[in-house]
């Protein structure tokens, strides 16, 4: 395990900042997300910590020392690739033993070292197959195998789920998140699937434009986002923004909920909801439909959970309350979180 840090890291692309001024310190042992859309600067960050691209200002720091001039090797990181980058040529076996046939290691102690991994993923059966001829998770796992077997200081995993299904990329997560927490090693993670950080990230750094926008845990991300980015970026749906003459209002579509659900809130946020679209999904119904704001209607959704049975129909307005405690302010001009302004007068002018 080491401490990973990041000082100043730049890296330009000609006039292009890719990555602008990220100061970042990832624990030992932590799980790291980078989350961001593409173009962000996440996997360009990740590629100067394995040494695969110099940056251009700035310093990279393993274990304390300064790692910019050692070539990926020296750095005792392992990466998966999105594309899992296996050898079509050779076995699943050879594929693992490759890193450290490299290091000219006795063939005794790769044996022993390719079946601790195998074993650890559960491709014993797998070792005399070919890469074509796995499915996409069984390749998924030939390649973690890969990178764990030099046990490194520092896991780099670059969208390593994008290419399975649905099914197959929930049942990764956790099998991922429990290998993680077994090796103990320190792990960095990029993705731009909010759900995959959410899920498995100790903490989440978001990117947008080659900066962190908000570094924290995904409980924090999501309470208390730092600027209206990072309120919009996570959350299934995400959070609700509605400007207002003072500043911009936020709150979760779990937040916003009938009047007859939570009659006896305290001076509540009280918003006119007009219905468009009622979407059932099972465990919860999605409401969609307009509320006022400073620009006249805006769309916002809303989340009822199926144990509420209470009517409601497209086509329709119903009184709709949040509790203030849940609401988020933004600042209309930088787009910053800023602190509450009075509750009660702010109220008004949305109920109007």
């Amino acid at each position: 395990m080491a401490v990973v840090e990041t000082r100043n890291l730049q890296k330009h692309f000609g006039d292009v900042k890719a990555v602008d001024s990220v100061d970042i310190t990832i624990h030992e042992g932590e799980f790291l997300v980078l989350l961001g859309p593409s173009g962000c600067g996440k996997t360009t960050t990740m590629r100067m910590i394995a040494g695969l691209e110099k940056p251009t200002r700035g310093e990279i720091l393993i274990g304390g020392k300064v790692v910019n001039d050692l070539p990926p090797r020296i750095r005792k990181v392992a990466m998966v690739f999105q594309s899992y980058a296996l050898y079509p040529h050779m076995t699943v076996y050879n594929n693992i033993a490759f890193p450290l046939k490299a290091e000219k290691m006795q063939k005794n102690a790769i044996q022993r070292k390719v079946e601790w991994a195998a074993g650890m993923f559960s491709i014993q059966h797998l070792l005399a197959r070919k890469p074509r001829q796995l499915s996409g998770g069984e390749r998924q796992r030939v390649a973690l195998a890969r990178a764990v077997v030099r046990e490194p200081d520092v896991f780099l995993l670059d969208e390593p789920l994008s290419n399975l299904d649905a099914k197959l990329r929930a049942l990764a997560r956790d099998e991922l998140k429990q290998f993680q927490r077994q090796l103990g090693v320190t792990t960095i993670y990029v993705t731009h699937d909010q759900v995959e950080a959410m899920g498995m990230g100790d903490r989440v750094a978001v990117m947008s434009g080659g900066r962190i926008r908000q570094l924290g845990t995904p409980q924090e991300l999501y309470r208390t986002p730092a600027d209206t980015f990072v309120a919009t970026f996570l959350g299934s749906p995400p959070m609700n923004l509605v400007e207002k003459d003072t500043c911009i209002i936020g709150f979760h579509p779990e937040h916003i909920l009938p009047t007859e659900v939570l009659p006896d809130l305290q001076d509540p946020l009280r918003v006119p909801f007009e219905v468009t679209r009622v979407e059932y999904l099972g465990s919860e119904r999605f409401l969609y439909g307009l509320v006022d704001s400073a620009k006249g209607k805006t769309k916002i959704v809303t989340a009822i959970p199926s144990l509420v049975t209470l009517p409601i129909e497209a086509g329709r307005t119903y009184n709709f309350v949040v509790d203030q405690h849940d609401l988020s302010f933004f600042d209309k001009k930088t787009e910053l979180r800023i602190a509450p302004v009075p509750f009660a007068h702010e109220s008004a002018k949305v109920a109007t």
